[in-house]
Parts: structure tokens; sequence; C-alpha cells
């Protein structure tokens, strides 16, 4: 844990109880002591700093003040053929730790119905995987998991609305990321929709519709990875283009 989350309903005036497995972390793995200082967050808020005013074990009791906002962040909203539970839980993860602010799970061909009956689906179970990724990237930007279960009205009604430079992971495309984000394309990017398939990629009815809503597709190379580590490999790739094109004058 990086940073302490709390909700704001969580605290009165700059005063948070903790009993749960927040206290338990400082208590026991951080091993922290009256007037000792951590670093706190508001979910969708300011960061600041924590003071340890009492401990009742199981029971922590801070004094919070906040004062550091956020930076803003280009907006990256991942569009992900729902994959199996367990690597759904992996990729919500890592992506929120990699910068993604926005999910769309969404069905395609290769998508089997049966994922939309897991567990990680529940809104609890989502909001838990992506707090603790949040800890541990230290940001307070909770982001939203929109979930879709027809491919066609995701397309035509969703999709339209979305902003952003669209990008298309596909093996077999001619053109690589950077040829698409390269700094020399100019400008900084405000906002980045990316899409990308399920195990065997998009099927080409899929990319001729991503297509008509303005999407490029892209390749990673020869090698084919599995979604979770594609998923990383490009999120970290995008963000090194994006800092690269930031920083051009």
């Amino acid at each position: 844990m990086n940073l302490l989350l709390f909700e704001n309903r969580e605290r009165q005036g700059n005063v948070l109880r903790l009993d749960d497995r927040r206290a338990e972390h400082i208590l026991t793995v951080l091993r922290l002591k009256v007037g000792d200082r951590l670093r706190v967050g508001e979910v969708n808020g300011c960061l600041g700093t924590g003071i340890i005013r009492k401990i009742a074990a199981p029971c922590v009791e801070l004094e919070v003040e906040l004062n550091t906002p956020l930076q803003a962040e280009v907006d990256i909203t991942l569009i992900l053929a729902l994959p199996r539970p367990i690597m759904l839980k992996r990729i919500l993860k890592q992506a929120t730790t990699l910068g993604v602010k926005s999910f769309h799970l969404i069905r395609t061909r290769r998508v089997e119905k049966s994922f939309y009956h897991s567990p990680v689906l529940k809104p609890e179970n989502i909001r838990e995987v992506l707090l603790l990724a949040l800890e541990q990237a230290m940001d307070t930007r909770l982001p939203e998991v929109h979930v879709h279960t027809q491919f066609k009205p995701f397309v035509e009604d969703v999709l339209p609305a979305l902003p952003g430079i669209r990008l298309l992971a596909h093996p077999g495309a001619a053109a690589g990321l950077y040829d698409l984000m390269a700094p020399a394309k100019g400008g900084r990017k405000n906002s980045v929709l990316l899409a990308v398939g399920p195990e065997g990629g998009f099927v080409e009815y899929e990319c001729a519709r991503f297509a008509e809503q303005g999407f490029a597709a892209f390749s990673m190379g020869s090698r084919i990875l599995h979604v979770d580590t594609a998923v990383v490999a490009l999120l970290a790739q995008l963000n090194l283009l994006l800092a690269a094109s930031d920083s051009r004058p």
C-alpha cells in the first residue's frame, strides 16, 4: 500500500477512523506508531498526509490533511473483449495501475457467454480490485467500468460518443503503435481509446465496424501474446509515446 485511500463519507472533519484491512496494514505491515505520518488520498479527490493520533487495535485514528490536487493526465479508455474471469481481474488491476480511466468490457464473437456470469463482474468485486490498484499507483481517480453484453449496440450507440484518438490492436496490421502515436504526428493527446480483442483477436466483421468508427489498426509484431500480457505491454508503450509527445515544444 503506497497510498491509504478513503471515502469522503468515512471522514468526520479531519478525523479518519479505520478498523479494516487498512488499519491492519498500518499496524502489521507498516508498523507505524502514534505520531507517524503516511500518504493518504480521498477517492476521486486530493492527496495529502495522515498523522496517526490514536491506536486501539484493531482501530487506528488519523488526522488527515488534503492539500495536493492531482495533476491532469491523458484520459485512456480501454475497450476490452471480455476475457476469462481470472484474467479479467489481473487486467483491471494492472491497467488501472498504468493509468486507464475507463473500461468498456464488450461481447465479441470469440467471447464465451459464461464469462458474463462471473462473480468478478459484481460491482463490489470490481471496486475492490480498482482500489488496490490505485493504492499501488498512488492515484485517487477511480475508473469507470461499463459492461456490454452485445457488440452491435455498443459499436452503434456507445462508441460514437466516446472522445479520443482511436486505436485498434490487431495482429497482422501493417502499422505499429509508434506509426500512429509518434511525436511527429503532432500535438498533445488528451484522450485515447484503445481496443483490444480476445484470445485469437477480433473477427473480420468486428474489425470493419471499428474501422467505420475511425479506429486505426496496428500490430505489436509477429509474436502473439496472451491478452493480459498484451494489455500491459500496450499501455506501457502508449504511456511512453504520450510522454514523448507531451515533452515536445
